[in-house]
């Protein structure tokens, strides 16, 4: 369900995802009000990520509110070249994601919600599983810490207080 949201005033460097799109209704002494939320992603393609969710009375305003509150929550994800470093297990309420990285040519082999991050963020070979939960709020947050506890041999390296090569093996 996540489709690309074009906008002519945004620097076009941003992906833009809408991920999920939910009405609500308030039954009201003259009738039904209908609000919207909207959950989107918003990546540059080179390691950066951030979602937002944004509420309103039109989807539109919405969307908007969304994608102005993803660029205020970005934050950089370690990559190894198209893929991830390692195995890891991104657990957010009763959402987990496993994600594993995968070799050249695989492509992005993951569900609807956790697709448009791995879009939004620029990678191109993985594979992922929602386990439990796969309402797309809390998938997209187990998918993003998952993604921040990411760790590359030069962090690991630095920590540890070794060279990668020790650390690779």
């Amino acid at each position: 369900m996540a489709y690309n949201k074009a906008s002519n005033n945004e620097a076009p460097e941003f992906i833009e995802k809408v991920v999920y799109l939910n009405r609500v209704s308030k039954t009201v002494k003259g009738g039904r009000v209908m609000k919207f939320s909207a959950l989107v992603v918003v990546g540059d393609g080179k390691g950066t990520v951030g979602y937002g969710l944004g509420k309103a009375a039109e989807v539109s305003e919405a969307i908007l509110k969304g994608i102005a509150d993803a660029k205020k929550n970005m934050v950089k994800v370690s990559l190894a070249g198209s893929t991830i470093p390692h195995d890891v297990i991104g657990i957010f309420g009763a959402g987990t994601v496993l994600l594993k990285p995968a070799p050249e040519g695989t492509g992005v082999i993951a569900g609807g919600a956790v697709r448009a991050v791995m879009e939004a963020v620029g990678i191109k070979n993985i594979c992922a599983k929602c386990l439990r939960s796969n309402n797309p709020q809390n998938v997209v947050k187990a998918t993003m810490a998952g993604l921040t506890s990411l760790r590359s041999p030069e962090q690991v390296a630095a920590v540890r207080g070794k060279s990668v090569e020790e650390i690779v093996g």
